[in-house]
């Protein structure tokens, strides 16, 4: 089949202190959740692209002005150099209320894999610290790529068989 169609769905759960604690926080208010469409092609034995439309909901967010939901627009792709090298890109262009009053920088990423047999090193660059698909495609963290804002992410995946 050319193209491939795929769910992903995931609720986050934010852990960290919040930030007024003067206000009513129930738990809830640290959800957020993340529903995406992945849309993939591999062109060649060398070459995959995929489009990736996105909703998050976040039950609690930075401002009165600010939605509680965010729809997104991605696209990622991988280009093999070798038979066990290939670099990576990812951007997201994330669709805000024109009433937000907070600059947000939409996430870009760049990164090679590595393998060696086994296991998959993957070095990454990024303008967000963040992890998780609420937090770096929302963006509340992202720094511009452009401008230094760049960090260094690093992972290493391996698959078991039984």
């Amino acid at each position: 089949m050319p193209i491939s169609v795929s769910y992903f769905g995931s609720t986050e759960i934010f852990s960290a202190k919040f930030e007024n604690p003067d206000r009513e926080n129930l738990f809830l208010s640290r959800l957020t959740y993340v529903n995406q469409i992945l849309i993939a092609r591999k062109f060649s034995e060398k070459l995959s692209l995929e489009i990736l439309p996105t909703h998050i909901h976040k039950n609690l967010v930075t401002t009165a002005s600010e939605n509680n939901d965010l729809f997104a627009s991605g696209i990622g792709g991988r280009y093999k150099i070798t038979k066990r090298l290939a670099i990576t890109a990812e951007y997201f262009h994330t669709f805000r209320n024109s009433k937000s009053t907070i600059k947000y920088n939409n996430p870009l990423s760049f990164g090679v894999d590595i393998e060696t047999g086994g296991h998959v090193f993957q070095l990454l660059l990024s303008n967000s610290s963040i992890m998780r698909e609420g937090g770096f495609i929302y963006g509340t963290s992202n720094d511009n790529f452009f401008e230094g804002g760049v960090h260094f992410g690093f992972n290493i995946s391996r698959i078991f068989s039984f």
